[in-house]
């Protein structure tokens, strides 16, 4: 283990410098720390809570000595984290896993939920090299879209593709129903997707149609971080230690569970 890893996956306490409400659900924490500052997109970081537990989390923004994350509030450690405010100790340890790679050329996101964090974070590096830039993204509901203004600004000709299940914002449709018809009609070099694993599923196989080049960012039950404890496995693959970014190529090695099955907290296999 390298030098790097093990000081990386050392816990460090620190504070919570900010919070800030994204959505009625979502909010944003930032903290200072030297190892996840240097987080490239697509890398993740396990956050304690004390007393609580410790959960991995997609990084949102990272640079000057600072790291942010984007969390919904969805389980007992979310939720207490939520109740959380500025001055807060927390404990982090990471960055950990593989990012993303930097493609120049047509670039199409898709993002689902708090998927579009990892997505934000690459499109900032992508915004100035990229020839082309263009973001579907896709929530339940007007209130739950995150970072659309920003995306927007980033977006190269017209704005992001707004998507909504219930119709309050944009097409009512899920995010993967306008990719056909875009892909269709416009040229990419590459496309990065992450959210629900059923949709990255869809994109997947949309773009192996096509026969275009795709990266992946998965999210899966994670308790060390590095690859020890199994619980993230899909195929042959550990997400923390393999992934949690994954191209076409490694993705269809494992189609027989991507966006069917995962384990659950008791090792068993349970639907996605």
């Amino acid at each position: 283990m390298s030098v790097y890893l093990t000081s990386a996956n050392t816990l460090r306490t620190t504070r919570i410098l900010s919070v800030k409400t994204e959505s009625p659900t979502v909010k944003t924490f930032t903290v200072k720390d030297k190892f996840c500052a240097k987080a490239k997109p697509g890398q993740f970081l396990m956050l304690w809570i004390p007393r609580v537990d410790e959960i991995p989390l997609s990084i949102l923004n990272a640079g000057a000595g600072k790291v942010s994350v984007a969390v919904k509030a969805v389980g007992e450690a979310t939720k207490a984290l939520h109740g959380m405010k500025s001055g807060d100790t927390i404990g982090v340890r990471g960055p950990f896993g593989n990012s993303f790679t930097e493609n120049r050329g047509g670039i199409l996101m898709v993002g689902g939920g708090t998927g579009t964090a990892p997505l934000l974070f690459l499109a900032k590096k992508l915004a100035a090299k990229a020839e082309r830039l263009s973001f579907v993204i896709g929530a339940k509901t007007k209130n739950e879209l995150l970072f659309l203004n920003e995306l927007d600004a980033l977006c190269s000709e017209q704005s992001a593709i707004a998507t909504t299940e219930d119709g309050s914002y944009g097409m009512k449709c899920l995010a993967t129903e306008p990719l056909e018809k875009l892909l269709d009609e416009e040229k990419f070099d590459m496309i990065y997707t992450c959210g629900p694993e059923p949709m990255v599923r869809k994109v997947f196989e949309l773009a192996e149609q096509r026969r275009i080049a795709l990266e992946a960012s998965l999210e899966r039950l994670m308790r060390c971080g590095i690859g020890l404890c199994g619980s993230c496995v899909i195929g042959k693959y550990r997400v923390c230690r393999d992934g949690p970014v994954f191209n076409a190529a490694q993705l269809s090695e494992v189609k027989d569970e991507l966006g069917i099955s995962k384990l659950g907290f008791d090792g068993g296999r349970i639907p996605v």
